[in-house]
């Protein structure tokens, strides 16, 4: 039974005074209110420690927002997987957009952090997803196809139960544009049938995929309420309490 999931990628926002205010007020916020999915954050990384401190007794886990695939040496800036194990981190974010785009990361880097997270059993939450020229041009499924054949596709099917999907419309993320829940879904489906396609339905069925795009508290129910959306990875929305604390209720 694959899991309904709400994680805030807080990209490189809040100060260590920003961070404690905004987790003491998620701790309050969702205490108050009855919760049916997990609830993840992913502060920046100098601030992971005590946001894991600040967790402890609270239902939110953390999550990296990246890492580096080689286990130590000269590379100035980097964190590794058992870096983020000794702190406490059971989670990191791959292949997001951003360092796609901004930082080089094709699918062989990918694929070799992909391969570190698993060995230091480390919860994978992998992005992917198309620009808008692939959208208007109808290019939509092959690339992200290829974006997943060329990575998580080729690992065993034990390796599934550490992998989460989140699948992200690069045109819906900070843009205010969102793909219609219709869309999401159609994308979704997709995306399961080459798991079922690839490793058997009873696989498939238990891999958990996000959407990623500028969910909002007023349209998180409607994306969340499709077959194969199983919640989402927030941007700008995870930034306030009350914002996030409403997507995590639309469940």
């Amino acid at each position: 039974m694959r899991n309904n999931i709400v994680a805030g990628n807080w990209k490189m926002n809040n100060d260590a005074t920003q961070t404690t205010e905004l987790i003491n007020d998620l701790n309050k916020a969702l205490e108050e209110v009855s919760i049916n999915c997990r609830v993840l954050i992913s502060p920046t990384s100098i601030n992971l420690t005590s946001a894991v401190a600040l967790t402890e007794d609270s239902v939110i886990e953390v999550a990296a927002q990246n890492m580096h695939q080689a286990k130590n040496g000269a590379f100035t800036g980097e964190i590794s997987a058992a870096m983020l194990n000794d702190v406490g981190v059971k989670s990191v974010i791959l292949g997001h957009s951003e360092r796609r785009t901004y930082f080089g990361e094709n699918d062989q880097i990918l694929t070799e952090k992909v391969a570190s997270a698993l060995e230091n059993n480390l919860e994978i939450i992998f992005c992917f997803g198309e620009l808008l020229q692939d959208r208007k041009s109808g290019n939509h499924f092959k690339v992200v196809e290829s974006q997943l054949k060329n990575t998580v596709l080729s690992l065993n099917a034990a390796s599934w139960e550490h992998i989460v999907l989140a699948y992200e419309p690069v045109w819906a993320i900070g843009t205010g544009e969102t793909a219609s829940p219709e869309q999401a879904q159609e994308m979704h489906a997709y995306i399961r049938s080459l798991l079922v396609s690839t490793y058997g339905i009873s696989v498939a069925e238990n891999v958990s995929i996000l959407y990623g795009g500028s969910v909002k508290p007023t349209n998180a129910k409607e994306i969340f309420s499709k077959e194969d959306v199983d919640g989402g990875l927030i941007g700008g929305a995870s930034l306030k309490a009350t914002d996030f604390t409403g997507i995590i209720t639309a469940f």
